[in-house]
């Protein structure tokens, strides 16, 4: 008997081992040799293709990707520039403007590279007694001069609704409430925010975000921070 017990002692410390060893796991950094080798000094974003039901998505998240590659060091192509540029050519859906060749692209915006986004989920969801705002992208950062591509990345952010006292009728009215506001404020464009800080950001784990650009005080030619 008491061998048993010490033996159901020994699986449980190996089973809460194995455990902690997955929470705790660290992603392991990616191949960025061709990242480092084309360093891009501009970058140019296009319109991002909404794979979601919301109608806002494309331009609700693109107005927030700006920002962090700006403040990772690259010089990012202003937003109603590019969306001009793409008008004037008789462009206007997202799908058909990443569509255009790489040397293309290269070749009317004078870019290094361009980040290529997919949108997954965007907007708020309702259900009895809360809501949630869900916002998930894929992006692709391609070389423009050899439209290969040198980073990729993912990111997915679920923020439910502040939830108020007064029992299940005041959680009821307080989705409602969300519900109606949400018609005139887009709750996922914050939440976009967050998402793109958190995948375009530099941060330790080298490779699952984007490098330090030649813009940043913390660039080396290696592409590695300081």
């Amino acid at each position: 008997m008491k061998n048993l017990i010490k033996l159901f002692q020994a699986s449980s410390l190996v089973a809460c081992c194995l455990l902690t060893a997955c929470a705790t796991k660290i992603p392991e950094p990616k191949d960025l040799t061709a990242y480092r080798q084309n360093m891009p000094k501009s970058i140019l974003v296009l319109p991002p293709v909404n794979n979601s039901p919301d109608v806002r998505a494309t331009y609700g998240y693109l107005s927030t990707t700006t920002q962090p590659i700006a403040e990772a060091g690259y010089y990012v192509f202003p937003i109603a520039l590019v969306d001009q540029t793409f008008k004037d050519n008789g462009l206007a859906n997202a799908a058909e403007i990443q569509q255009v060749s790489p040397k293309k692209l290269h070749e009317i915006f004078g870019a290094d590279a361009a980040m290529y986004i997919a949108i997954k989920e965007y907007g708020t969801k309702y259900q009895v007694i809360q809501s949630v705002t869900s916002v998930e992208a894929d992006a692709k950062l391609v070389d423009l001069n050899t439209g290969s591509t040198i980073w990729q990345g993912n990111a997915r952010q679920v923020v439910p609704s502040n939830q108020s006292g007064g029992g299940v009728i005041g959680l009821m009215v307080n989705a409602l409430i969300n519900q109606v506001v949400n018609h005139s404020i887009d709750f996922g464009h914050n939440v976009s925010a967050s998402v793109n800080q958190q995948m375009f950001q530099p941060n330790a784990v080298v490779g699952n975000a984007l490098l330090f650009g030649p813009r940043s005080p913390n660039f080396k030619k290696d592409g590695v921070a300081k």
